[in-house]
């Protein structure tokens, strides 16, 4: 038997409950043979990004953080839009890595779940390419109207999203075993 991928996976809504952490919560199950996911959904907790502080002197959270990162076979990073950008609190824990090396040919599976999301999932591949994560256009998916697709017991009830994130997760569990 072949031992299970450890996958990280980072919400990037400042919201508890969000839609994206419920389209994670589906992708671990739909990848629960290959994967052994764990859930990051605690971004607002992190400090701000201090380039002082980046290399010397790192708070113990973002030691923490990039750990998590680099111990991960693959990440995943599942984001909402606002106003027009990824949120601050993604882009603040991505800044807190660019003086490493973390992201450096990681898999990343990435995913924008907004009303629309297509100026920050074009961000967000910007900003994971720039920081050399390894993603395909399938390990990538943009969800637009969310709201109406997924219900607020967590159940996606949308059939084309149902199957294009099944896709999804197969691409990144390919991806993942490639690397």
């Amino acid at each position: 038997m072949t031992k299970k991928k450890n996958i990280l996976a980072i919400i990037g809504s400042a919201s508890s409950n969000s839609t994206n952490l419920k389209l994670v919560e589906k992708i671990a199950s739909l990848t629960s043979k290959e994967f052994s996911l764990t859930i990051y959904n605690d971004l607002k907790t992190l400090p701000h990004f201090d380039p002082e502080l980046s290399s010397d002197n790192t708070p113990k959270k973002i030691i923490e953080f990039r750990k998590s990162i680099d111990q991960a076979d693959g990440i995943i990073i599942c984001t909402p839009e606002y106003v027009f950008s990824i949120p601050s609190g993604l882009k603040n824990a991505i800044e807190w890595c660019i003086s490493t090396t973390i992201f450096s040919n990681k898999p990343c599976g990435l995913i924008t779940a907004s009303a629309s999301g297509q100026k920050g999932h074009e961000e967000l591949q910007l900003i994971m390419k720039t920081a050399m994560a390894k993603f395909t256009n399938e390990t990538t998916m943009l969800i637009q109207g969310v709201k109406g697709k997924v219900n607020e017991q967590g159940q996606i009830i949308d059939k084309n999203t149902l199957e294009n994130l099944t896709k999804f997760a197969n691409a990144f569990c390919t991806l993942v075993d490639k690397n």
